[in-house]
């Protein structure tokens, strides 16, 4: 059997949450998301697109009518953002100032990242990290 392909152009995250408007302005304060478009669509739904680094993802408020559920509306998230940075404690220690929670605090992992996760307020992960033989600010 002949396994078709397609060209694929890329793979963006979306995160659904609550209060989209909120979840921007953590993500721009927290981790340095740069907000590259916002608009509001007819249903009242807010849609941004935010870049971190070369990365692009999707903020959006939560449509149960679409099936667009947050975190809060399902009691946890099966979806782990992982940033890799040049300094994960520092961006880690950031992150809950802004107001995310710990998972797990940033330590060499033994897999060959020195990573932790945040939990930010809205109920999604994000795992922060950098290779164990890279840099290594902060320690």
């Amino acid at each position: 059997m002949k396994n078709p392909r397609m060209n694929v152009i890329g793979l963006t995250p979306m995160l659904t949450v609550r209060d989209s408007d909120a979840a921007v302005d953590y993500y721009t304060r927290a981790f340095g998301a740069l907000e590259l478009t916002r608009f509001t669509a007819p249903t009242g739904h807010v849609v941004a697109e935010l870049a971190l680094g070369g990365s692009r993802f999707y903020v959006v408020d939560e449509n149960r009518a679409a099936s667009n559920m947050s975190p809060d509306a399902l009691g946890g998230t099966s979806v782990r953002m992982n940033l890799l940075v040049d300094d994960p404690d520092a961006a880690a220690e950031r992150a809950v100032r802004e107001g995310g929670s710990v998972v797990f605090s940033v330590s060499d992992q033994p897999y060959g990242l020195r990573q932790g996760r945040i939990a930010d307020p809205f109920g999604h992960h994000w795992l922060l990290g950098t290779p164990v033989d890279g840099p290594r600010h902060g320690r």
